[in-house]
């Protein structure tokens, strides 16, 4: 799938609704959060920032949730990714947080302050540059960062 795919798709004549189904479509990837979980918040970072390093250097191909979040630069576009990263990345973080013996309140605040470091990192390094720079340098600062925002 090519980044500019949904903008060549709005200049091409097709019907809105056809064009907002198919990026919903493209949508349907998924995002492995929840095999993070599996463990006390202590190490949570280690184990988040692990599995981002692995999806963003370890799969073969382009990963489709970057591509949608290139795509994702008109508004029904940018709402479908919202609706799909708060479903599959920031209600699954919320609730482990919040299982994890912080008030409601605390995890919904953690769990929003790491998904949006977590965003702005893909779309500075991934959307806007396209070197993310080393691996092991990456997973040491990710870990550490989204320690401190489970940690609070």
């Amino acid at each position: 799938m090519r980044p500019g795919l949904f903008q060549l798709m709005s200049d091409s004549g097709r019907p809105r609704a056809e064009k907002d189904g198919l990026f919903l479509a493209a949508a349907r990837v998924e995002i492995p959060v929840s095999t993070s979980f599996d463990g006390d918040r202590s190490t949570l970072g280690s184990r988040l920032a692990a599995s981002i390093v692995q999806r963003w250097f370890g799969a073969p191909g382009q990963d489709p949730l970057l591509v949608l979040q290139r795509a994702s630069g008109e508004r029904p576009e940018a709402e479908a990714l919202a609706a799909f990263l708060d479903t599959n990345s920031l209600e699954p973080l919320h609730r482990y947080l919040r299982d994890s013996g912080l008030d409601d309140t605390e995890a919904r605040s953690r769990a929003a302050a790491i998904d949006a470091f977590v965003l702005g990192v893909s779309t500075r390094r991934r959307v806007l540059r396209s070197e993310l720079g080393d691996p092991a340098d990456l997973q040491t600062w990710l870990r550490t960062t989204i320690q401190r925002l489970a940690d609070g």
